[in-house]
């Protein structure tokens, strides 16, 4: 028995020895590639170099210059054995769906969407959680009781960001009015400074002093404007303060990095599992952002306030409305 027990423990280590060398893992950005400054960048910055520097592992990158590339990217990893695949962005839905069904064998990760194949695992956020609580604490920073919001692509998803913070102004102050712009309605509104530029300035004349940006490279040009203005500006994705130190009130960071590091240690583990995975604050995976960038903004007063909120939030005490539930934003 104690043989058979020892060589039995010996397989299951060879067995596991296997799969780790056998982990092929890959991620694929979207268009605005990885060093975009926000979405991209954190999949770059805290999951690709943090798995390579952890695990002694080689990330696979792929960015695709435009949307067929997307595509040809994925088949071109799948067929070369890569796996799990990491898909960064709703916009890569369709390529994940077409080329999962082609290679069943291998593992997809798609951030940001939901796709129902068996070999495809769907991360999405709560954004609505994260987005309150930089709502709420615009609204306590601002001056005028008028604070704004630019979104990217006029889509569900971005709704969902503009509601969630609308929700968390009126908590804090039911007088304040939130200005909301879309940049566009296609993939091209998530890079367009200029345009971000514009909208920031014309929130900012009517009399806006805090504006949120889930605009992704649009928000660039919302950051500066509101530098040049000397009002406030709320990052998104990554952890931008550091963008303008000083006019960066905070950042509600998604933690999409830590999603991309986690699909890769399972699958070199073998526990990668397809399904839905639905990321919230109790899971630790939205938050604001607090550094040395803004530390002389946030006074121990409104830290306490925001970490009140959440705390709140991750209770069940405060129900934060999702857009994405009823294309709604009643609450």
């Amino acid at each position: 028995m104690k043989t058979f027990t020892t060589n039995l423990t010996a397989a299951a280590l060879a067995v596991a020895s296997f799969s780790a060398l056998a982990a092929k893992p890959a991620v694929v950005y979207d268009t605005a590639g990885k060093f975009d400054k926000s979405f991209n960048e954190a999949v770059f910055r805290n999951g690709v170099e943090v798995f390579k520097k952890e695990k002694g592992v080689d990330v696979r990158e792929f960015e695709p210059q435009n949307e067929a590339q997307r595509e040809q990217g994925l088949r071109r990893l799948a067929g070369r054995g890569f796996s799990p695949i990491v898909a960064v962005g709703f916009n890569m839905a369709s390529a994940v769906e077409k080329v999962a069904a082609e290679y069943p064998d291998t593992q997809f990760t798609i951030i940001d969407m939901v796709i129902d194949k068996p070999n495809v695992q769907s991360v999405v956020f709560k954004e609505h959680e994260g987005s309150f609580l930089v709502g709420a604490l615009a609204a306590k920073v601002s001056k005028t009781n008028t604070v704004g919001f630019v979104g990217g692509m006029d889509i569900p998803l971005i709704r969902k960001f503009a509601c969630g913070y609308e929700q968390g102004a009126v908590y804090a102050n039911a007088d304040t009015k939130v200005l909301q712009n879309m940049t566009g309605s296609t993939p091209a509104a998530f890079a367009d400074p200029a345009k971000g530029s514009e909208l920031a300035k014309s929130q900012f004349s009517q009399g806006a002093d805090v504006i949120y940006a889930a605009a992704g490279g649009t928000g660039l040009g919302v950051y500066q404007a509101a530098k040049d203005a000397g009002k406030y500006a709320i990052g998104v994705d990554s952890n931008q303060n550091h963008l303008q130190p000083g006019t960066m009130l905070t950042s509600m960071v998604k933690k999409v990095g830590a999603v991309a590091y986690s699909t890769w240690e399972e699958g070199m583990d073998g526990t990668w599992q397809p399904g839905i995975k639905a990321l919230g604050l109790k899971e630790d995976s939205v938050d604001w952002a607090q550094d040395e960038h803004n530390a002389s903004l946030i006074t121990p007063e409104l830290k306490a306030y925001v970490d009140g909120i959440k705390a709140d939030i991750i209770s069940g005490k405060i129900t934060v409305h999702d857009y994405m539930s009823d294309n709604t934003c009643n609450y």
